[in-house]
């Protein structure tokens, strides 16, 4: 359970969520992409009171967040984020989806060009298993954060955090938090930092433009 400012209790969320979800001012305007059944979106609404919206790819998702009452709709990051007018959110979160997608720069580009904000974690393939793992297998990885075999994975952009900071700096992207974690979701390193490409085995950004 997590205690909050208002003296209410929220029940505990996996870790990275409950990070993405303290980067989030009360109150504000929230597009969640690729929410999943709204465990996030749930937790926002309830306890920070936000304007949230979701879209998720998955029909069984979508109707699993609707039943819980979240307003959610079935939508591709890829393809329906040029639909939403500029501005229209104060936070667009993209939550372990960004390697998933088939143009992650073009949805980061959108992210921002239709949020304030926007909050991005995903799955370090530069983490050192990562790299032993290749080294010494000479094969693609399985790990905890990376749990696909090659051939039936729904990941097709992996990226390092290293990787990711180069791209915030080519879009003109302003990194304004950065944290990384390892597998149980314990906080290791600022992702700003050189140790964090080696030992965070995922990584959350809070984002905004110049």
């Amino acid at each position: 359970m997590v205690a909050l400012n208002n003296g209410m209790t929220a029940p505990s969320i996996r870790v990275d969520l409950q990070l993405v979800a303290d980067m989030v001012d009360p109150r504000s305007r929230v597009l969640d992409i690729g929410c999943g059944e709204g465990i996030l979106l749930d937790y926002l609404n309830r306890f920070k009171q936000v304007d949230g919206r979701g879209i998720e790819l998955s029909m069984a998702g979508v109707r699993a967040a609707v039943a819980h009452g979240l307003s959610v709709i079935q939508g591709d990051a890829d393809t329906d984020l040029k639909d939403y007018p500029s501005a229209a959110f104060d936070y667009v979160i993209l939550s372990q989806t960004l390697q998933a997608t088939r143009e992650p720069k073009r949805v980061l580009e959108n992210m921002l060009r239709i949020g304030r904000r926007a909050i991005v974690s995903f799955p370090n393939f530069g983490h050192w298993r990562v790299r032993l793992s290749l080294l010494g297998h000479g094969r693609m990885p399985v790990t905890e954060t990376l749990t696909y075999q090659w051939c039936d994975t729904p990941n097709i952009h992996l990226c390092t955090i290293r990787d990711f900071r180069v791209l915030c700096d080519e879009l003109g992207i302003v990194i304004e938090r950065a944290i990384s974690l390892d597998s149980r979701g314990r906080t290791r390193f600022d992702a700003a930092g050189h140790l964090a490409n080696w030992l965070g085995e995922q990584a959350v950004f809070l984002l905004r433009r110049v």
